[in-house]
């Protein structure tokens, strides 16, 4: 009985280290991405997985939202496109309220309330980190919200 509990004891605290370090990984990549993305890396685009999932749900003037679903290819050209813009007017990201969220081993969720430079805005985010064979943490799954209008044409 004694084993079985040991057992089981150094199992849990095994997985909670393997959760602990899993975070911290995740929340760095997480950190990185968003100095890549705010000084207009090209490194930026390695953070996404090629069959990323990423969701624009863009707020309409009532409040309503609409989710507008695109691929990775699609969005890595329209972020390149929208860059040179960008830098001309020294946009960014500021990211606050920052939570990670443990999904299964090798996978967190992080949500947190995006502010752009550029207005006065509060605006949800999340990103799903998955971490590869290789040890790198690719980004899944993304949503971020917006009020960009211009979104609702790729509405399906």
């Amino acid at each position: 009985m004694r084993k079985i509990l040991l057992t089981t004891l150094a199992l849990m605290i095994f997985s909670i280290s393997v959760y602990a370090d899993d975070n911290k990984e995740a929340l760095d990549t997480f950190y990185n991405y968003v100095e890549a993305a705010n000084t207009y890396s090209a490194t930026v685009f390695d953070y996404y997985s090629p069959t990323a999932k990423i969701i624009r749900q863009v707020i309409k003037p009532d409040g309503k939202t609409v989710d507008v679903l695109t691929d990775t290819a699609t969005y890595i050209k329209q972020m390149k496109i929208g860059q040179a813009g960008a830098k001309m007017r020294s946009y960014k990201n500021i990211y606050t309220n920052v939570t990670v969220i443990p999904i299964s081993a090798g996978k967190i969720k992080i949500t947190s309330v995006r502010h752009p430079s550029v207005d006065n805005d509060s605006l949800k985010a999340y990103m799903v980190f998955e971490k590869q064979p290789n040890g790198k943490w690719i980004i899944t799954e993304e949503m971020m919200q917006t009020r960009q209008q211009i979104f609702l044409k790729y509405a399906k």
